[in-house]
């Protein structure tokens, strides 16, 4: 049979309808959206939290939304170069650093809510499974909903490294351990001393010392931040530890002081009413004035 070319009439064109702007440029995943979002009736318009974890090339972004017919609502949020302020100057979008960041988010948010002496959560991360426990007298843990984005949800991928850093910083996070570092899906185990390897940077430094040893010049050249910044192999985990306690201690993001700006005026100041009045009078006494000298003249 030979090949038929589909030709779509004007009822196809009158009927056709354009798709979101967000799906049209391929940003937003509407299905599983709405069903992140959709909140029961008798719940009464109480909001439901998303953990959101995205991740670009120089930065990892974790914030606490919720939604609402206007648009989202973000509750609080914590960005990977924000770490340079606790101590992690490099490697802003490993795995490790997606931990902080989702340590961060965590702490932050639960500072807000007065809930961080509550709800502590893993304070020594093992790589182990951590879920939040109610408490018999006083609030519920706060809840909130992975969300990846369009991020591909395989084994190891760096946006459960930020849940896994919200979970063990106080929120409670429904998810299995299934796609975290270490876990075999063969004999369906988890060794959380991958984990905890993938969480305190050793990947990284385990690399290192690798192409150290076959490359230097190589090694130069991929780690040349780390060089300069006098980081090596063997400071990787202290570094992280450092900065797990720092957040725990102080998660509040700093206030920026207001910068006295001195704005330039290129135009003419607004006149007042009477300004106005006052000027017109003088143009007129000034013409007058011409005119009586003219005819004199």
């Amino acid at each position: 049979m030979p090949f038929l070319k589909t030709v779509k009439n004007k009822a196809y064109y009158k009927r056709f309808q354009v798709k979101f702007r967000r799906r049209r440029e391929g940003k937003t995943d509407y299905y599983a959206r709405v069903r992140m979002i959709r909140q029961d009736k008798n719940k009464y318009n109480t909001p439901k939290y998303r953990l959101v974890a995205r991740r670009t090339n120089t930065d990892i972004v974790a914030q606490i939304v919720y939604s609402r017919i206007e648009g989202d609502y973000v509750m609080a949020s914590a960005y990977s170069h924000e770490l340079k302020d606790f101590g992690i100057k490099n490697g802003l979008t490993n795995y490790a650093a997606c931990y902080a960041t989702g340590l961060l988010v965590a702490r932050r948010l639960l500072t807000k809510l007065k809930l961080a002496d509550s709800y502590k959560g893993q304070e020594e991360a093992d790589g182990e499974d951590y879920f939040i426990e109610e408490q018999d007298d006083g609030p519920r843990p706060f809840r909130a909903f992975l969300d990846v984005g369009l991020a591909p949800t395989t084994t190891g991928a760096r946006v459960f490294g930020v849940m896994k850093g919200a979970v063990d910083g106080g929120i409670a996070v429904p998810h299995t351990n299934k796609r975290f570092p270490g876990y075999d899906a063969e004999s369906k185990e988890m060794d959380a001393e991958v984990h905890r390897d993938y969480i305190y940077g050793e990947h990284v430094a385990n690399f290192m010392r690798e192409l150290q040893e076959e490359d230097e010049e190589a090694y130069g050249i991929q780690f040349a931040r780390y060089i300069k910044s006098g980081v090596g192999p063997d400071e990787m985990e202290a570094i992280y530890q450092n900065a797990h306690k720092q957040i725990r201690a102080n998660p509040v993001r700093a206030k920026k002081e207001a910068k006295e700006v001195e704005h330039k005026r290129y135009g003419r100041k607004a006149m007042s009413y009477a300004q106005r009045k006052d000027r017109i009078k003088q143009k007129k006494e000034a013409f007058l004035r011409k005119l009586a000298a003219q005819e004199e003249a």
